[in-house]
């Protein structure tokens, strides 16, 4: 009897270690909606024998309930989990699934088809190594195959299995099945994948699935499971450079200080040398720590503790690489940028941009040219709308370390995130550093801000004033300014009908022609700060982050924002320039109040009522802010 446990025991222990060693591979299925991406992973797991009495017995209970094969089982269900999703019989989020058979491990994801989950794609693709793309043969090639397809290059994947679904429903002939393949392969010569693999099944009823079809003869190539047990992997990024952002500087104690993080791509090992890629400093591993204790190196993925040879300055979110293939250290770069949100890209706007474990303001400051899905043609235009991609040129508020995605998708990715609500609004993989950056530098001048002030005898500083058209801000602004000239100071009015006749004349109304009109006009007033001037700048500015923006740029104490708070009704009376009557009339379009937006400041420095307190008790308030 005891033997016989043994004997069990070193059989679980065996299937253990087999399943250890073995290869893991993770696919992605993607395609349009109701191409059948849940049902044919459904029917992986059901032909595999991985489905638990439970699940099966929930399984057969959901079909009957919820199902869509009129009560036979609806292998789809086993994948799309959430209540909306059974409810409208569609794919809303990535559902992930593991299963194993004799040859190799999988995970794959089930993304969704419909057009406005496109980010939720993306995010599944990012760690794909293998894209099954589904086409309903009934259909053929649709928007958001050509779409998926696109996305799936974009995230480096090179091994592509286009999967025509949905044989059973067209009698199982061979010509519709190789008319799609030839459209896709012409569509698909553009995209540089290394290997397509094209595979007729029906998921439904497990044609060619796990099992070869006897209603397909005329087909005689590999099922898709043997496809994914046999395809060779990319060889990932464990032999790549090395890579590893520092998460955290660890000092328990005054005798130990580490640089702790997980390595991103190639390995490391104890007497090797790392250089910290945005200082050029150079120094040998003394040791690796991990949770289970010291070791001689680390690969890919591994979480560890870095000790050096010699005190050096590394900084959270620094990146730690090999001195002999060294990352690029820039604040501009290109990339390809997949917009994930409803409002569109604004050029010239503050977002966020998170590149590894960096979190710093960014601007798309061009948008070279957008990619037309279905044609894949470079066409001009001035905004992304969701889920179109573009080339764009990207600023850093500061220099940040990066690698080219083709490079290294680890270090070579981002995301652009909105600053008022915290949405992820882009996803982007970089091309190459704009290395013309990095030959303008400051130029250092003798004669000071604080020399300028001095002679002066004031602060400088940027007055300014939001609000709707009609608000008052101009007067106010001109009464400001007339005060402080006869006290003696230097002013200088920027105001938004003015510039417009010059420096702006191009520049419509559109958001994204607002928000360059607010950059210029900022860059404007922060070099009249610098000259020592008070400036007072009286533009409707609608939008928050362009607002943020320009506080951003100036030194603290030198901006104040004064919101001129006058109702829209009351500015409408008014309307002395007739801009309200012909916004109303259709006449006008991009109106701030009527058919723009106008986003009202949360914490201004200074609240003004514009309509029922005097020019001069207004005037008071101001001067008293900037003199307390």
């Amino acid at each position: 009897m005891v033997e016989k446990h043994l004997n069990a025991l070193a059989e679980v222990e065996r299937y253990l270690k087999l399943q250890e060693n073995k290869e893991m591979l993770r696919f992605i299925t993607c395609g349009s909606v109701d191409d059948g991406k849940s049902t044919l992973i459904g029917r992986l797991l059901w032909d595999s024998k991985l489905i638990y009495e439970d699940q099966l017995a929930s399984l057969k209970f959901d079909s009957k309930k919820v199902g869509t094969q009129g009560g036979a089982i609806d292998y789809a269900l086993l994948l799309d989990g959430l209540q909306a999703e059974r409810e409208q019989g569609i794919t809303i989020d990535i559902a992930y699934r593991f299963f194993s058979t004799d040859k190799r491990k999988f995970i794959v994801a089930d993304t969704p088809g419909h057009e406005q989950y496109t980010r939720n794609m993306v995010t599944g693709a990012s760690t794909a190594e293998v894209a099954v793309i589904l086409v309903d043969a009934r259909k053929g090639l649709l928007t958001q195959t050509k779409r998926h397809s696109y996305l799936v290059s974009l995230v480096g994947i090179r091994n592509v299995v286009l999967a025509v679904n949905k044989m059973d429903l067209v009698g199982y002939d061979q010509n519709v099945f190789y008319s799609i393949v030839s459209k896709y392969q012409d569509f698909a010569n553009q995209l540089g994948f290394e290997n397509i693999v094209a595979i007729p099944v029906s998921a439904l009823e497990g044609d060619n699935v796990i099992s070869e079809s006897n209603k397909m003869p005329w087909y005689d190539g590999t099922t898709l499971l043997s496809y994914l047990e046999t395809v060779e992997a990319r060889e990932g990024l464990s032999k790549g450079s090395f890579r590893f952002p520092v998460q955290w500087i660890n000092r328990p104690s005054s005798e130990f200080r580490g640089f702790s993080g997980t390595v991103k791509s190639g390995g490391i090992s104890v007497g090797d040398e790392i250089v910290v890629a945005s200082s050029g400093q150079i120094a040998r591993v003394d040791r690796i720590v991990t949770m289970d204790g010291s070791q001689v190196s680390a690969g890919t993925g591994e979480a560890i503790t870095l000790t050096l040879n010699k005190e050096i300055d590394i900084s959270r979110g620094e990146l730690v690489a090999s001195p002999k293939d060294r990352p690029t250290h820039s604040d501009q770069f290109r990339a390809n940028l997949v917009w994930l949100h409803e409002d569109h890209l604004i050029p010239g706007r503050s977002y966020l941009a998170k590149l590894g474990g960096n979190i710093v303001p960014a601007q798309v400051t061009q948008l070279k040219e957008k990619v037309e899905v279905n044609t894949l043609q470079h066409l001009a235009g001035k905004t992304l709308e969701m889920n179109e991609v573009g080339i764009v040129n990207v600023a850093l508020s500061r220099p940040l370390s990066f690698d080219s995605f083709g490079d290294n998708p680890a270090t070579g990715s981002f995301i652009l995130i909105d600053r008022q609500t915290n949405a992820t609004v882009g996803a982007g993989m970089i091309q190459y550093a704009l290395r013309r950056a990095s030959n303008i530098h400051i130029q250092g001048l003798a004669i000071s801000k604080k020399d300028r002030s001095v002679l002066l005898g004031q602060n400088p500083s940027c007055l300014w004033f939001t609000g709707l058209s009609g608000s008052g801000k101009s007067t106010i602004a001109n009464a400001v300014a007339k005060t402080l000239h006869a006290q003696g100071r230097l002013t200088y009015v920027l105001d938004g009908d003015n510039v417009r006749h010059g420096i702006n004349k191009d520049l419509g109304f559109k958001d994204e022609d607002r928000v360059e009109n607010i950059r210029r006009v900022t860059e404007i007033a922060k070099l009249m700060v610098d000259a020592g001037i008070i400036v007072l700048c009286a533009f409707i500015s609608p939008f928050a982050a362009e607002r943020r923006l320009a506080k951003e740029i100036f030194g603290a104490g030198e901006f104040f924002e004064i919101f001129v708070d006058t109702p829209l009704e009351i500015c409408e009376a008014r309307d002395r320039k007739g801009l309200y009557s012909k916004a109303r009339k259709g006449q006008l379009t991009n109106f701030t109040g009527i058919d723009s937006a106008y986003e009202k400041p949360e914490i201004p420095d200074l609240t003004v009522k514009g309509f029922d307190s005097t020019e001069s008790e207004i005037v008071d308030q101001i001067i008293q802010l900037i003199n307390p």
